[in-house]
């Protein structure tokens, strides 16, 4: 379901607001080394709890991880985790926004963790923010405190020689199609929406994949790189996935605004609920999983998709699927926003990927524990895969090089980016720049995956404005976002799914969208909110 923190400020406990730092210890005491985290994990994953560079480091602290970890639904869950008072010890890779920090760490769900970054307690952090102290910055709240430990991943298209220096995650998913199935049918790759949809009309119709089991078209809904959003290029729009606030776009003007009460949106989606009704969207869209995608798609039985690139989703089908650039729309347009979030390489640090909460009765054993996590080879291997297996030599220069696709199918059957795929941990990954010159090399796949935004992406982004993930907010702000947040996304979530599979919306119906929107959910009162703190941010810069 779109918005997946929407659960999370509905479900907060009504708890009284603590000083930064305070805990109610509820799980353990100071002697405890055994620990529940619960958070997020790969849908590709084969498990933390089977994981030997995590089974060592374990070793090493001398403690016991009990992994509650899930690829879906993890935000529903963490919403009743918290809503019910149930805390584990700690949350990992469940991605909390800067609001939801600021929310948890003011009331005292998680706990201040400046007085454990020492020296003596986690000295690879401590090394970190001696050379960087933008990041310690970063991750720094207003009120002093620390919430979250940092996660990032420093890499952008300067890499692959470009000027301006993107972020791999500037483009969240990449749309593709089955050329295999168009060669077959003597198509040509579409280049505009209506040569798109003949396609998906003649993948249905024909039956390629053969026994009535061909989707023409499936995606998640509004997912993290498996949404329908690239689609909406062609009507001037991409609202990819942000932990700031769903739908919510700035302008090359310092301008910001919803693009989900703008006519342009109106228009994608009355135009998109017809390919649903003549059957070319998957009508399962709204309601699978990442691994239930997955498995459609590598079956053979997909003829167009999103995902973060082919190899991972397409399987043994690779070769079949090309990518399909911005769609032009009936009105001419196909202009692509990058991210909201993560745009340029740097700073791109977040701290909602590792939060203790008050329930931890050891926070400084569990913070040895990770302050391991941020040594460069811990990282490297937590990120792609064990030396031994995803790493198997170093060059000249001492330098770790990743294993290349030919040797990954040879020696295990997979794939490199399935291999990674397997082994890839979530949660406080702190990958520095620097760390690609001198640690280990950048993989073919990233290298690929660079050099494929600036070529096939970026000539469709018109302007790289984004609303920041590091922009702050005054208390009074907290309290409107607080406030409306939860109910603006949600409501526009509900109407767009029920646009795209019921039709409309018409005059009235949208009229009264739009009324609902700034009567019962503040639109007004929350843009005005992020307009006020990104115009800030703006002059600060």
């Amino acid at each position: 379901m779109k918005r997946i923190f929407a659960l999370l400020l509905c479900g907060l406990m009504a708890l009284s607001l603590a000083a930064c730092g305070s805990k109610t210890q509820t799980r353990g005491d100071e002697n405890q080394n055994e620990f529940l985290i619960v958070g997020g994990m790969s849908a590709l994953s084969s498990g933390n709890d089977s994981n030997p560079v995590l089974v060592e480091l374990a070793e090493k602290a001398g403690v016991e991880i009990e992994w509650d970890l899930m690829s879906d639904s993890l935000g529903e869950k963490v919403g009743v985790l918290i809503g019910g008072n149930q805390l584990p010890d700690a949350f990992i890779a469940v991605g909390f926004s800067q609001n939801d920090i600021n929310e948890y760490g003011g009331d005292g769900t998680f706990i201040d963790l400046t007085p454990y970054i020492t020296p003596e307690i986690m000295p690879n952090l401590c090394g970190i923010f001696e050379k960087h102290p933008e990041i310690k910055a970063g991750i720094t709240q207003a009120d002093g405190c620390i919430y979250g430990l940092p996660s990032g991943e420093l890499m952008g298209t300067a890499a692959v020689g470009a000027t301006d220096d993107l972020s791999i995650y500037a483009i969240p998913e990449f749309s593709m199609i089955n050329k295999t199935w168009l060669d077959e049918l003597g198509l040509a790759v579409p280049t505009n929406l209506t040569e798109l949809h003949d396609a998906l009309k003649a993948f249905k119709d024909n039956d390629l994949a053969g026994g009535g089991a061909t989707i023409p078209m499936s995606t998640g809904y509004d997912q993290w790189c498996w949404g329908q959003e690239i689609f909406y290029a062609g009507f001037g729009f991409t609202n990819f996935t942000s932990d700031i606030c769903f739908d919510l776009l700035a302008n090359p003007d310092g301008t910001v605004q919803f693009v989900s009460a703008t006519k342009p949106y109106r228009d994608a989606v009355t135009y998109f609920h017809d390919w649903y009704a003549e059957g070319l969207m998957d009508l399962e869209m709204f309601s699978q999983s990442t691994s239930q995608l997955i498995s459609k798609v590598s079956q053979g039985r997909v003829g167009l998709t999103t995902w973060w690139e082919i190899k991972e989703i397409a399987g043994d089908h690779t070769d079949d699927f090309v990518f399909l650039p911005p769609m032009y729309g009936p009105a001419g347009t196909e202009y692509a926003n990058t991210r909201n979030i993560n745009i340029r390489s740097g700073p791109g640090v977040t701290s909602g990927n590792l939060n203790v909460t008050s329930a931890c009765g050891n926070p400084e054993l569990l913070l040895k524990y990770f302050d391991q996590w941020y040594e460069p080879e811990t990282v490297m291997q937590l990120q792609y895969g064990p030396i031994g297996i995803y790493f198997s030599e170093k060059d000249a220069n001492g330098v770790w090089q990743v294993i290349d696709d030919a040797a990954a199918k040879e020696k295990y059957g997979k794939s490199a980016g399935e291999l990674k795929g397997q082994y890839e941990v979530f949660g406080p990954r702190l990958i520095l720049a620097e760390y690609y010159n001198n640690v280990f090399a950048l993989e073919d796949r990233a290298v690929e995956r660079l050099q494929q935004i600036e070529e096939y992406w970026m000539p469709y982004v018109q302007s790289p404005v984004y609303y920041p993930n590091d922009v702050t907010f005054t208390d009074e702000e907290l309290e409107v976002i607080k406030r409306y947040k939860a109910d603006f996304v949600s409501q526009v979530a509900e109407y767009e799914g029920t646009w795209l599979k019921n039709g409309g919306p018409t005059d009235a119906e949208w009229d009264a969208y739009l009324k609902m929107l700034e009567d019962n959910c503040g639109m007004s009162r929350l843009l005005d909110t992020y307009q006020s703190a990104y115009t800030r941010y703006l002059n600060s810069k």
